[in-house]
């Protein structure tokens, strides 16, 4: 059954990427890619991949300070675990990778399979609060060219509307930890009319997400992962301003802010493994709110994409190599663990 909806959301996926693809590649110019391409200038390109593995390290700490309630763990066995569990999301269906992660660290750390995957919870947590503080201060101070004031009205309304979202969010999560019985019994009672059957599943999974969820009660801990989180995404952002750079295209510190959001809603959308056509219409999209002609806008998308892909993914099956492991012995193993557990 499990097979069957993977291969659904793959095949999906596929054809998501494929129309994407279609959309992209329809009215281009071949020609004026070559030009495009021509003018990269390779000397950002260097900074840039430097930074991405900053970002993929700061990611490491981050999950380091989030696993102190369940163990001290070391940097040597992080990193390599977050490489292992991103490069498996570029190359396998449904975002398996952060299943193969948290079995890459168990397996190091002694620690069981579920303890880790709670940790990555937060972990999505964390990047989804982030990612709406981006979301928020790109709304609010980004300047769009002359001619684009309607889709400049547009993001100010998602601010307001983003931000009420993060809050209510927030709020939410608060009761939920604070006053769990309350909060599940609210929200069996708006869910109840609509869908009554929903109601119990919703319930049985707050519970679980809610009981399998320990967040660092240290202070110093707490500003780790607040500080980190802040790291992780200006370190994933700065690299996407220098290819721009690259490309000779200079914007404020806010577009590049821009892009990333429309990046990271890119990610959820189904897609192919590593997120091939969604990411660069994404791209192009928020590149063309700057009037950035198609070609040059794709040549960019392509170059971003192959820098988010393709250095963790070597880096990621590097590590896998060294520990003498491969990704079907660790989804046989996380299957059999899953099944212990149950």
């Amino acid at each position: 059954m499990f097979t069957e909806k993977l291969d659904k959301k793959l095949l999906l996926g596929l054809a998501i990427s494929a129309l994407c693809l279609f959309f992209l590649f329809r009215k281009i110019d071949f020609h004026k890619m070559a030009e495009a391409f021509a003018g990269l200038e390779y000397r950002y390109l260097v900074p840039a991949l430097l930074l991405t593995f900053v970002s993929y390290y700061l990611r490491a700490v981050r999950w380091k300070f989030l696993l102190l309630p369940i163990k001290k763990t070391t940097m040597g066995n992080l990193f390599p675990s977050t490489l292992i569990g991103y490069m498996a999301n570029n190359l396998l269906p449904a975002r398996l990778g952060e299943l193969v992660r948290a079995y890459s660290l168990g397996n190091k750390e002694g620690i069981g399979t579920s303890a880790v995957f709670a940790s990555l919870v937060l972990d999505r947590l964390c990047d989804g609060f982030t990612i709406l503080l981006v979301l928020l201060i790109t709304f609010f101070t980004i300047r769009l060219p002359a001619g684009m004031e309607g889709i400049q009205r547009a993001l100010v309304t998602g601010g307001y509307v983003t931000f009420a979202l993060y809050l209510g969010v927030l709020a939410f999560l608060f009761l939920l930890r604070r006053h769990t019985e309350l909060t599940l019994g609210l929200v069996a009672r708006l869910v109840h009319p609509v869908a009554p059957h929903l109601g119990e599943k919703i319930d049985g999974v707050l519970r679980s997400f809610i009981s399998g969820i320990r967040f660092p009660g240290n202070l110093g801990a707490v500003l780790g992962i607040l500080v980190s989180s802040l790291l992780v995404w200006a370190t994933a952002i700065w690299p996407v301003d220098l290819m721009l750079r690259a490309f000779g295209v200079v914007l404020p510190a806010t577009a590049s802010m821009f892009i990333m959001v429309f990046l990271v809603f890119a990610v959820m959308v189904p897609a192919s493994p590593g997120f091939i056509g969604t990411h660069h219409l994404a791209c192009v999209t928020a590149l063309s709110a700057f009037q950035i002609g198609s070609e040059r806008a794709l040549s960019i998308a392509i170059v971003i994409h192959a820098m988010g892909f393709f250095p963790v993914t070597i880096a990621g099956l590097g590590c896998l190599w060294r520990d003498k492991l491969s990704i079907r012995t660790i989804s046989e193993n996380t299957s059999q663990e899953q099944l212990r557990e149950q």
